[in-house]
């Protein structure tokens, strides 16, 4: 994939600026690159057309849902991380804002099995 605009013409496309760009990258929000440090070890980023597509998805979704890239990210953690879901879930539920997972059939028998091997065997 050729990755030839540099971050300011990719800004500038975007209509937001380097230093945002650069914010979102440290949030996870660009896509990953595996461009080689040049000159003094300083990394030049460069972008392609599919990049810059990926970029302006999330900028809508932003826009859309008026969140912070911050939120946005948060919300790549929580979809990426079963841990994180999980909490968030219980939070929701302890807020009522998420009813509790529904039980599964086969939790119902595997807690009528555990009762009926409690019974004590002398009752009718």
């Amino acid at each position: 994939m050729e990755r030839d605009i540099p971050i300011s013409a990719a800004a500038d496309r975007l209509d937001t600026t380097p230093r945002m760009l650069r914010y979102r990258e440290s949030l996870g929000l660009l896509p990953v690159t595996k461009e080689q440090p040049t000159g003094r070890g300083h990394r030049h980023r460069r972008f392609s057309e599919a990049d810059l597509r990926t970029v302006a998805a999330g900028l809508d979704l932003e826009r859309s849902y008026d969140i912070t890239p911050a939120a946005l990210s948060f919300a790549l953690r929580v979809l990426a991380e079963p841990a994180t879901l999980a909490r968030v879930r219980a939070y929701g539920e302890r807020l009522g804002r998420l009813a509790p997972p529904p039980a599964r059939a086969l939790d119902f028998e595997q807690q009528k099995a555990l009762r009926l091997l409690r019974r004590d065997p002398r009752s009718p």
